[in-house]
């Protein structure tokens, strides 16, 4: 990019093409307003004037990129958050998954710090053993996958988790608690990019939850159009509770329950 056209961008434009060439990352498919005021105050916290002496400091700081990336990804995440719709899940969609296959392909896409897979396993313990759940779980952020891969928590994150699952697969250490190697086991743990990487095949169940609502128009139509390709037919999709699809047969879909869609 020649240094005319550099100057014709805005600093935050500038941040953006920077970003992209270096992590991959195209901040352009997230909402600007709220990306711009969440990183405008991590730069202004660390003494920066805008977005390119920003970018110039975490070009060279490890450290730094960490930390924008951790502000940039959206990290809250509780077990069984929306606990009504995981009583759904377990009464309703997987016994009807495992009416056709007993091994469900399961993915969770920007799983986080790992309270969704680990739940999605507890879930389905009640139907059938430990030893056959496989659970593949996704995020953009490697710390938080690296977070999740502890399975270490404060106890607010279990404030849903029903007592018989709090009892049988977490140990209290200290004020935190720890997710049974039992539980970790089923889910295996890999960076993935929602917006730029491959997606695999005739999975039965994707859960995606908190997650869209960061996104652009467009960037959440190539998302579910995506999602859509990756379901088997009957597979469901499982959104998140701000997340209602308006327009689900663009995409395949129909709706099986509030924020559940069955590609047809």
């Amino acid at each position: 990019m020649c240094r005319g056209e550099m100057l014709r961008m805005s600093d935050y434009e500038q941040f953006i093409e920077g970003i992209k060439r270096k992590t991959g990352i195209d901040l352009a498919l997230y909402k600007e307003a709220q990306m711009k005021r969440r990183l405008t105050s991590l730069y202004e916290k660390k003494g920066y004037k805008n977005f390119v002496d920003f970018f110039n400091a975490l070009d060279k700081d490890r450290d730094l990129l960490n930390e924008f990336l951790d502000r940039m990804t959206i990290n809250v995440s509780e077990f069984y958050r929306n606990g009504k719709r995981w009583e759904v899940l377990q009464n309703k969609i997987f016994p009807k998954l495992l009416q056709t296959n007993r091994n469900l392909k399961i993915w969770s896409a920007a799983c986080s710090t790992g309270e969704e897979p680990y739940s999605l396993a507890m879930v389905l313990s009640n139907h059938v053993p430990l030893s056959q759940i496989k659970i593949q779980a996704t995020d953009l952020d490697e710390n938080v996958l690296q977070k999740a891969k502890l399975g270490l928590y404060p106890e607010r994150s279990l404030a849903e988790v029903p007592n018989d699952m709090k009892m049988k697969y977490f140990r209290q250490e200290g004020p935190f608690y720890k997710v049974s190697d039992d539980i970790k086991r089923t889910v295996t743990f890999k960076k993935h990019n929602l917006l730029k990487d491959n997606y695999e095949s005739n999975y039965d169940l994707i859960v995606c939850r908190n997650v869209m609502i960061y996104f652009t128009e467009e960037a959440k139509d190539q998302i579910y159009m995506n999602f859509s390709k990756s379901l088997r037919s009957g597979g469901i999709l499982f959104v998140g509770s701000t997340e209602q699809i308006f327009n689900p047969a663009r995409y395949d879909f129909e709706v099986e329950d509030t924020f559940f869609y069955r590609k047809k």
